[in-house]
């Protein structure tokens, strides 16, 4: 296996199904680490999103323009993976934006490379699926969470749920995700 193991990559992939030595492998195979720095952009809004991607170190942030304004989407901290499902599944332009939020280690998969691989491996092909269960899910989640709850509600959801993005991420981008400005954010975290 190698210095695989050592990897959350590794870890995640085996936590999220029964899979063998030699599928963990073939996963690897198609995939190395790459470093980012902060700030570069692995998807732009507009292109056709063709990768699912693995956050080893580091995060990522999700983000949409809108009349010069960026408004954030997501984070995706280390041990998680993200994508822009609907342009990944429909080979429709992405919405979105995907840039290293600090500097960062991936690992990007390709779309095509893990299809083949899904026909060659039923362990894999099961992999794939509980993976876009969980980004399905996750996606359910955010939006729940802004149809149902107040920006104080949503605040303290993430100081439950999520506090490294309370720890990590500078105010200006947490009030942009929470769909607020930075002087209600300031007002709300006053409170707590």
């Amino acid at each position: 296996m190698g210095d695989h193991t050592k990897t959350l990559l590794f870890k995640k992939i085996t936590g999220l199904t029964d899979i063998s030595a030699s599928s963990v492998r073939k996963l690897f195979k198609i995939t190395s680490p790459r470093q980012l720095f902060k700030g570069e952009i692995i998807l732009k809004q507009g292109q056709g999103c063709k990768t699912i991607v693995f956050v080893e170190k580091g995060y990522l942030r999700t983000f949409m323009e809108r009349e010069g304004i960026d408004i954030n989407t997501d984070f995706t901290f280390e041990n998680n993976f993200t994508t822009n499902l609907k342009s990944l599944r429909s080979n429709l332009p992405s919405e979105t934006n995907i840039q290293a939020g600090e500097s960062s280690t991936i690992y990007e998969f390709e779309k095509d490379e893990l299809l083949n691989l899904y026909k060659a491996s039923p362990e894999i092909e099961s992999f794939g699926r509980k993976l876009l269960e969980q980004l399905l899910i996750a996606q359910e989640e955010h939006s729940t969470l802004f149809k149902i709850y107040s920006p104080a509600e949503r605040y303290d959801y993430l100081l439950n749920n999520k506090p490294e993005f309370l720890q990590r991420v500078s105010l200006s981008q947490l009030a942009s995700y929470l769909g607020v400005t930075r002087e209600t954010l300031t007002r709300i975290r006053r409170k707590k």
